[in-house]
This record gives C-alpha cells, structure tokens and sequence, in this order.
C-alpha cells in the first residue's frame, strides 16, 4: 500500500461498531424524563445521594428459616432503607435461586420500604446470564459462547428477549449481562460467558442482546424488557497470567480497535449500565482510570448510562493494587475516576465515608450529582416510579414450552461438528453405545456456572426434570441399547476438576459388547476465580480412558462439554467423530441426541480457535509476522502456529458449494458501502443451515496488519440442491485500523475480501486520519 494525500476529519464522524461519533448522545433525550430527574434530584439531600449511589447484597435484608428459606426482615429491612437510603440491591439469597413466588415477595417488601423511606424505587439487579439463572422455575439457555456459535444474531436476540420477560416477571427490572469481554485467552476462566475471541462477533451479539433485554426504545422499558450491563469494561479477558481478576498487558491500539468495540455496539444500541473490570489494564486499575471510565465511554460518546463496580472491587485500590492508601481515598479515586454506583455487598456504612468526602471537598459535588442523575434516569427509563413491581400471574409464558422450544432449538444450532471420519456419525438406531466419561450423566456441566447457583454446584438437585446425556440417548436409542459405565467422574464434594477414577478394566470389558464407543469428556461447572487451572490439557485421566479404550478397535466418537477449549491433541487422532457442545443448557442433551441421529443437522461453527499445544495459543486474526517458518543452519527453528481446529470451522451432515462472489465497487473511499455476495448452493442430500463469514485482509499497511478479520455473516438455511444468494453489506471505514500513534486510518491500497476459498480485491483510493476518540 502507498500514500498519497491525508485527510484530517475532525471532529470524529464515524458510524462503525467500533468508532464513535464525538459529542452526540447515543440515546436521544427524553425532555420529560430530564424533568423529572432534575426534580427528584434537587429534593435530595446529600445522605439520600450517597445512599443511591450504593448497592449491597440482600442478604443484609433478611434471614433463613429453620427449613433453610430466605425471608425479608421488614425490621432490618428498614432499618437499613431509614439509615443509608440505599439505592439497589443485587444477589438471590444465600447465592442459591429462589422460586419465582418468592422473588415476587421479595421485591414487593422491598419496594415497599424503598419507596416508603426515601421515596425513590429500589433498583434490583441479578446475573442473568444465560436465561433465569437464579430462578427455579424458569428457562435457562445455552450460556453465551453457545450463542456465538450459532453465528445467529436473531437467536441470540430472542434469548435475551426471553430471559428479560422471565426476569421482569419477577419484578427484577435489571441484569448483569451480557458479557463481550473477548474470550481471547483459552485459559481464561470464564472464556465461555462470552461470545468467542472476536471483537466483530462480540459486537454484533451485543447490539442483539442489549435490544432483546430492552427493546427498541431505551428511554422507555416496557414491562416484558429490563435494564442490561454490559460487563467488564474494559480489557478484563486476557489476563497475563490466564487467571481471573489480574493484570492485562493491551496494546493502545487493540484496547481502542477490538477491546472497546462491542462495549460501543451495546451502548450506540441503548444499554443503560456497564458493569466495570476488577482489574488492571497496563498497570492502571480500571477503577481508577478516568481515560476509559470518563474521557472515553462519557464524555466523547455521549453516553448517559450508570457505570456501576463489580463485586466490592473499590476496596481493591488499597487493598491489591495499592494506588490507595485506604477505603476512603480508594472512593475518592474511584467516584472521581467515573464511578457511579458501588457494588459494597456487606459494608453499607461506605456510605458514610462517600459523604464525608464530598463534605470536604475531596469529591464535587458536581460529580455526586451527575452520578445520582444517572442512576435516577434509569429508574425512569424503567418506568420503576410508577410501576415498581410486577405480578408473576401477569406473564403466562414464564418456564413454558415457547422458551423451552428457543432454548433447544438455540442449543441445536450452537453445537459443533469437529470431526465425522469413516461415517461414525449419524449413529444409526439399533446400535449398541457405551457411554462413557465424566460428562455422561449429570446436568450441572451441561449448564455450566451461573447456573441456579454461582459455581452452578447444585444444578443436579434444581434441574431433575432435564435430561442429562445418558438419559437423551436411552430415550432415542432405547435404554437397552445404551451402557453407562463412566470410568471417570467428579468429586462433587472438591473442587471442580477433582474426578474420581474407577478400574477401566470394568470400562473395557463392557465396551467388548458395543457398536461404538461416546466418551463424554470436558469439564465441570465453574466460574470466575474458582474456576482457573493451572494446565489447559484435559485431565490425564480422561485422555488415559480414551487411549485404553482405543485399544479394543471399537469407533470412538468424543463429545466435548466445557466452557473453554481444552487441549486434546493426543487423543483426536483416536476418535472417528468430535463433536463440541460447550455449555448448551438444560436441553442440551435432547439438541446432541437429535444431530446425532441424524434427525437434526449440524450448523454450529467454532467462535474460537480451538488449540493444540499450550505454547501456540493463537487468536484467527494473528499478523503474519507471528508466524516464522523453519530456517536453516545456525537459525535452524520453527515458529509456525498449530491449531486443533481453526476459528469458523465447523461441518454438516451436507456440503456446501461457493461461487459467484462479486463485489458493487472495486474501488472506494471512506463513506462507500461495499456489497458483497455469494451464491451458497446445496450439494449434498439433507437440508441444512450454513453460516456464511466474510473475512477482510489489509494487504500492506503502515503498521503490520492483521492476518485477516472477520467483517459479515449471515445464516442461510438450503434445502437439497438449492442456491441461495448471500449479501453481506461493510461500511468502507469499517476497514480502518488505529494506528501506532493511537489515530484511526483507513490508508489508501488494496485489500482482500474473502468468502470460503473465494478472494476478490478492492482498492481504496485516498487515505483518511482522524483522531482516536479518546484523543
């Protein structure tokens, strides 16, 4: 690529995912609304300002019973309201999912006292990750990664559409979700709450679940939508280490180009909260980093959300990254930094502190007010003044067959076909199947944490009505053609990887009498810290079962069900069939016995690229530079990156054919739309889904660019033999990439657009440089 003139274009006009357009609210004033909030405003007093500016957990409010229920301790309850005026609670009691009747109690003796002793509605929140998480009775879908691996933005918009009904329905207006970290670090343990290592992809799932949460019009929330928090801003996904909540190292440019990319798509889509990373980021806690809380996400987009603090992560300023001296200069910090809402679960007297920093100056107030408006434009948005709470009776389609059907049928598009050899698959009715594995026959690791529970630990004892995997394959294939003998399973009374092994000999033995060989490996439920490991292989004794397993020359077919990709290199090549299903939710197991026979069809496509050795983690888009191929004599070395299976790969029962890809225009300038298209034809026998992904290349840059990136897609279902065109609209500037000096450039030059194994080139002809939104 070479350079001709620059343009400067100031101020910043961009309209792509990942830039923003400087000055400009994302979400139109509502004039009624702004009324209303600067009257409520001006009758607070300063305690009732600290007050809504803090969030504890309800287990302050309440008690069990001697039968282990949690009630509402009116007294205390009040008590609590009276003294600090506090503004949100967040948490089911006791971190175990009540009834949806008793979630309706909840809140309605919560409200009522809010409303009663400070006149302004409580806001609740709750992570609802992945369906009703912390509710018994409702639906709960494939967690998120399952969702990008539809590549189906329409699902992804209707589970979030579900999930908000369900939660409105218990009078909870508020969500700790989605999550569009960029699941980039395999090791990373909550690589599966997000939707996979692209920023494109991450992107365009947040727009759909922040309008499935909320609806179209974000300044007034109906009573079936609720209040998102996209969550954690920013870099919290790739932690040097690979362990939960430490310090990440990001490029300036990557941090502005992919990191804050889907946090832009759900906030220019109307989210109302971000929900803040407990980490560092290049050695600035993100808490106390006015750049990214203030200059970046406020001030130069227009955004009039709260920032709200995950899990008393305030304290950590003094207590871990020591850039505090004690509780009160780490508010000071933090409230300054932009900080709206403090998530201090236990300590409610931090309000006390807040105020006292504002009564001596150390924090204006100015910024107590901007918070506090804040946090009461959402309560109006939510409608929370005039209607506080909901009737659980007002909403029929709670936990019913609706939502359970879009939670199958989400979990069928999600699962991954990564291997068929020799036509293992369907597997034919009247076969005799040993199954075997950990992950054979129980529901927690099929839900995955977040689940009923935090770590997901008790989901066996909430979720008996689901079928785990040995009881979808008995009712299929007939319980007296199906064995269970697992070899392997987990200690539920340790940690999460600890497993319990048996004598394989027994597992050998009965798998002379059977067709075929499932082995059902993975992981158990985890999240969060609890959830890190020290070694991305799966456990030895589950690679062991299958190589002895391998010696009786039965076909083996693997089922993969975990929440990140572990290393199974050694064993892939034992196995005629892999099929990944990640953490596809409580009908999960009736989604893999259905492609499995063959009655459902495979569209599932990895949204990460799946490792095969710990020292070549790579993500899709890796530069060229990144990869060396051997040199001889003296530098005689290797540096090629191996992969198990790349980024979008994933195979049919069908085949699909590509052709005819053409482009509107070969050559373009900044505001051009370049359509793409692609015949996708057919050409096997079985209907079938096909994800169609459009991938630019930057042939030569001013800095090295990506290998390629991800740009469109778009689900086609085919009959046999049919063609249909595909049309994949990119913005020219979508092409643009920050710089070395921290600028967005879209430089004159030639790129590749490529579909399958079709490339065409266009060219841009003049460069355009305008400043990075934070500058």
């Amino acid at each position: 690529m070479f350079f001709k003139n620059k343009l400067i274009i100031l101020p910043v006009i961009l309209m792509a995912a990942c830039k923003i357009q400087a000055a400009v609210p994302v979400i139109k004033e509502d004039v009624k609304i702004e009324q209303k909030v600067n009257n409520t405003l001006n009758k607070m007093t300063i305690d009732e300002k600290v007050g809504q500016m803090m969030e504890v957990v309800v287990d302050l409010l309440g008690s069990n019973d001697k039968n282990g229920v949690f009630h509402i301790d009116l007294q205390k309850a009040d008590s609590i309201f009276n003294r600090y005026k506090i503004g949100s609670i967040l948490n089911a009691p006791n971190t175990i999912a009540p009834t949806a009747k008793l979630w309706e109690k909840y809140l309605s003796d919560i409200q009522k006292i809010s409303i009663k002793r400070i006149g302004i509605p409580c806001i609740y929140g709750l992570d609802q990750n992945h369906g009703s998480t912390y509710t018994q009775d409702g639906t709960l879908f494939p967690q998120n990664i399952n969702v990008a691996a539809t590549f189906n933005r329409d699902l992804a918009r209707r589970c979030a559409e579900a999930t908000a009904y369900e939660t409105r329905a218990i009078s909870i207006p508020w969500s700790y979700s989605p999550t569009v970290d960029l699941g980039r670090d395999p090791r990373w343990p909550r690589i599966w709450e997000n939707f996979g290592e692209d920023c494109f992809m991450n992107a365009e799932m947040a727009k759909a679940m922040v309008l499935g949460f909320q609806g179209n019009n974000p300044n007034n929330i109906d009573n079936h939508h609720i209040a998102v928090s996209l969550k954690h801003y920013l870099g919290y996904s790739v932690p040097w280490t690979g362990k939960d909540r430490t310090p990440a190292y990001i490029s300036p440019a990557d941090l502005r180009e992919k990191f804050f990319a889907p946090f832009l798509s759900g906030i220019n889509s109307g989210a109302l909260s971000i929900m803040v990373n407990s980490g560092s980021v290049n050695g600035m806690p993100v808490h106390a980093n006015h750049e990214l809380l203030t200059t970046w996400l406020k001030d130069q987009t227009g955004w009039d959300g709260v920032l709200v603090t995950d899990w008393a992560d305030i304290n950590n300023l003094y207590t871990r990254e020591m850039v505090a001296k004690d509780k009160k200069d780490a508010l000071r910090i933090a409230i300054n930094a932009g900080i709206d809402m403090i998530m201090e679960p236990y300590d409610p007297t931090t309000c006390d502190s807040l105020k006292e920093l504002v009564l001596d100056g150390s924090i204006s107030i100015d910024r107590i007010n901007d918070a506090v408006k804040r946090i009461l434009r959402m309560k109006y948005r939510l409608g929370l003044f005039d209607h506080p709470t909901q009737k659980l009776c007002d909403y029929p389609k709670f936990g019913g067959s609706e939502f359970a059907n879009l939670s199958l049928e989400g979990a069928t598009e999600s699962i991954v076909l990564l291997k068929n050899d020799k036509s293992i698959l369907p597997l034919k009715k009247g076969q005799r199947i040993l199954l075997t594995g950990p992950n054979a026959n129980q529901m927690r690791c099929l839900d995955g944490g977040w689940s009923y529970t935090w770590q997901g630990n008790l989901t066996d004892k909430f979720a008996g009505k689901y079928n785990t995997i040995y009881e979808a394959f008995c009712n299929k294939y007939g319980k007296e053609n199906v064995k269970l003998c697992q070899g392997v399973t987990y200690n539920e009374q340790g940690k999460y990887y600890d497993e319990n092994v048996s004598d394989f000999e027994t597992v050998v033995n009965a798998a002379a009498s059977a067709d075929v060989i499932v082995a059902c490996l993975g992981e158990n439920s985890y999240t969060e810290t609890p959830g890190n490991l020290t070694d991305l292989t799966l456990s030895l004794n589950q690679r062991n079962l299958v190589k002895k397993l391998a010696e009786t020359g039965k076909p083996i077919l693997l089922i993969l069900n975990e929440g990140r990709p572990r290393i199974i290199s050694d064993i892939v090549p034992l196995a005629d069939g892999v099929v990944d299903i990640m953490l596809p939710g409580n009908y999960g197991a009736d989604a893999l016995v259905n492609l499995l026979s063959g009655e459902r069809n495979f569209s599932g496509k990895l949204p990460y690229t799946y490792p095969s050795e710990i020292n070549s983690l790579a993500n899709y888009d890796f530069k060229k530079s990144q990869e060396v191929a051997t040199m001889e004599g003296a530098y005689d070395y290797n540096a090629k990156i191996t992969q198990q299976w790349p980024f979008g790969y994933g195979k049919s029962y069908t085949e699909y054919k590509y052709s005819n890809l053409r482009i509107n225009k070969t050559h373009f300038l900044k505001d051009d739309t370049i359509d793409v298209s692609v015949d996708v034809t057919n050409i096997g026998d079985k209907l079938g889904k096909e994800s169609v992904l459009l991938y630019s290349s930057d042939l030569i840059a001013s800095m090295t660019p990506d290998g390629r990136r991800l740009r469109g897609f778009e689900k086609v279902e085919l009959q046999p033999g049919e063609t249909k065109t595909v049309t994949i609209s990119l913005s020219a500037n979508d092409l643009a990439f920050v710089g070395y000096d921290g600028k967005w450039i879209l430089e004159e030059g030639d790129f590749n657009l490529m579909i399958d194994n079709l490339t065409a080139k266009i060219t841009c002809d003049a460069t355009y440089k305008w400043d990075s939104a934070n500058k």
